[in-house]
């Protein structure tokens, strides 16, 4: 196997140290590297846990780079801010309030079987994610403001996560 597997992940697929990145390059890359360290491709060998791990190690670092809430933790974290820091500090209370707001609509819609109210607040949160990650993207790209990029990946998270308990809400009501 000829693919440095230390590498970190941008390396690894051959890809630029930037949040917005070609999907596409990053798709193929991953497809290339799969062909290449692919355990059927070592099996007959008597070191093929090798070919397992690589396998493992392009799957993890595809996964991290594919969702944009794990790229930017992982670009975060190459320039030395921890996770912990990332997810220790506090959010301004306004945004608080926020999460609490969208957290009750989505609980009361749950409650009252409200399907449509579901989808709706799907559509503005998904409306929300989108402009979140394009300041994500900028802070990130254009300004290299880590601070900031930091706060936006904590307000990124929650949205993942509501958007988690909007799908497990749909999800419910459909059962």
């Amino acid at each position: 196997m000829s693919v440095d597997l230390s590498l970190d992940f941008f390396s690894l697929f051959g890809l630029p140290y930037r949040f917005n990145l070609d999907e596409t390059a990053l798709d193929r890359a991953w497809h290339a590297l799969q062909t290449e360290v692919h355990p059927d491709r070592t099996a007959h060998l008597p070191n093929s846990r090798g070919a397992m791990a690589g396998a493992l190690r392009v799957n993890e670092a595809y996964a991290a780079l594919k969702k944009p809430v794990t790229r930017a933790q992982y670009l975060l974290e190459l320039t030395g801010m921890s996770l912990d820091a990332i997810n220790g500090n506090t959010v301004a209370p306004e945004y608080l309030m926020e999460q609490l707001e969208w957290r009750e609509a989505v609980e009361e819609a749950r409650r009252v079987n409200d399907v449509d109210a579901l989808e709706q607040l799907a559509l503005r949160l998904q409306i929300r994610t989108d402009g979140v990650i394009a300041q994500l993207a900028e802070e990130l790209d254009g300004q290299r403001d880590l601070e900031a990029a930091a706060d936006t990946v904590r307000r990124l998270m929650f949205l993942d996560k509501l958007r988690l308990g909007i799908d497990d809400a749909l999800a419910a009501l459909d059962n």
